[in-house]
C-alpha cells in the first residue's frame, strides 16, 4: 500500500490503514538503526529521574521523529526521549513513542528491549507496533483488525485460574507484605521492557503481568492496543483504564492479562494503596 503525505489528502484525517502502514515501516527502520547499536559501547548520560539514557535512545527517536512527524504534520508527538510539547493536547491524533523500551537491558546486551510505537485518537491507542530486533519480533495492532506477531495472528491466555499462572513480573512482588492473602502458586519471570512484557501477554507467552509503579503513556501505548485486540485486558491495578493524550502522561500501575484471569488479579491488587 503507497503512503501518502497529509499534505496530499483534502482531509486532516487520513485513513488508519495509512498512518499503520506508515508505522510500521517507520519502526522496522528505526529497529534496524538501534540494532546497530546493540552490544556497542556507547555514551551514556543519566536523567534527572537517575535513569540512564544513551546515544542510542537519542538517534532512535530523532529517526522516528523526523519519519513521522514530517509525513503527519497535524499529528501531536509525545515521546520519552523529547521535551514535552505541550501542543499535543490540541491535537486528536498523537504519535506516542518510546525510542527503546528497556535501555537497562539494550545496555547489558540483554536481548529484552524493543522500539515501541502508536497513534492516539481521541485519548485511545489505535495503532501499535512493537518491535524487538534483537530476536526478530514485530508486534502490530490496529483497532477492530486484531493482533499479529510476525504476521501470524495472536490470542492472549484464556486461563481462568491463578495457581500455576505464568507472570511476567518480579517474583518478589508477589512475595511483599502488601498483599492482604498469600498468592497462590505463580510462575513468575522478569522481563526488563514493559512493552515487551505487554506484547508477549497479547501472544499468550505469559498470563499476565503486573507493575505497581508509575508507568508513562509511552510505556503502554503500543503495547495496549496489542493486548486488546489478543482478547486482553490492560487497567491499571484498581481496575481502571488508562487514558491517554492527558496533560500528565503517568499512570499509577499495570494489570494486563486475558479477560478470563483479569478480574481474579484486580480483586487482589485493588486493595493495595499506592
Amino acid at each position: 500500500m503507497t503512503v501518502l503525505a497529509q499534505s496530499e489528502r483534502p482531509d486532516a484525517r487520513p485513513p488508519l490503514e495509512e498512518d499503520y502502514e506508515l508505522l510500521k515501516i517507520a519502526v522496522c527502520d528505526a529497529g534496524e538503526l538501534a540494532l546497530t547499536y546493540f552490544k556497542q559501547q556507547l555514551l551514556v548520560q543519566k536523567k534527572p529521574d537517575g535513569s540512564e539514557v544513551s546515544e542510542a535512545d537519542l538517534a532512535v527517536d530523532t529517526a522516528l521523529k523526523l519519519d513521522l512527524t514530517t509525513r503527519r504534520k497535524d499529528y501531536g508527538w509525545l515521546s520519552e526521549e523529547s521535551p514535552d510539547d505541550r501542543e499535543r493536547l490540541k491535537h486528536s491524533r498523537v504519535w506516542v513513542i518510546d525510542p527503546i523500551d528497556g535501555t537497562n537491558a539494550f545496555l547489558r546486551h540483554v536481548p529484552e528491549w524493543t522500539v515501541s510505537a502508536a497513534l492516539v485518537e481521541d485519548g485511545v491507542p489505535v495503532l501499535g507496533v512493537v518491535f524487538n530486533p534483537a530476536t526478530g519480533e514485530f508486534f502490530r495492532a490496529m483497532r477492530g483488525n486484531g493482533a499479529f506477531l510476525n504476521d501470524a495472528p495472536i490470542k492472549a491466555s484464556s486461563k481462568a485460574t491463578l495457581d500455576g499462572a505464568e507472570m511476567i513480573a518480579s517474583g518478589g512482588l508477589f512475595r511483599k507484605k502488601i498483599w492482604q492473602e498469600p498468592w497462590p502458586d505463580v510462575h513468575a519471570r522478569w522481563v526488563n521492557s514493559v512493552a515487551y512484557r505487554l506484547a508477549l501477554v497479547a501472544a499468550g507467552k505469559g498470563d499476565a503481568t503486573i507493575s505497581l509503579t508509575a508507568k508513562a503513556e509511552w510505556d503502554l501505548a503500543a503495547a495496549a492496543v496489542l493486548v486488546a485486540e489478543a482478547g486482553g485486558i490492560v487497567t491499571d491495578h484498581r481496575g481502571e483504564t488508562h487514558p491517554y493524550n492527558r496533560e500528565s502522561p503517568r499512570f499509577p500501575s499495570l494489570v494486563a492479562s486475558g479477560k478470563a484471569l483479569h478480574p481474579l488479579l484486580i480483586e487482589r491488587t485493588r486493595r493495595i494503596d499506592l
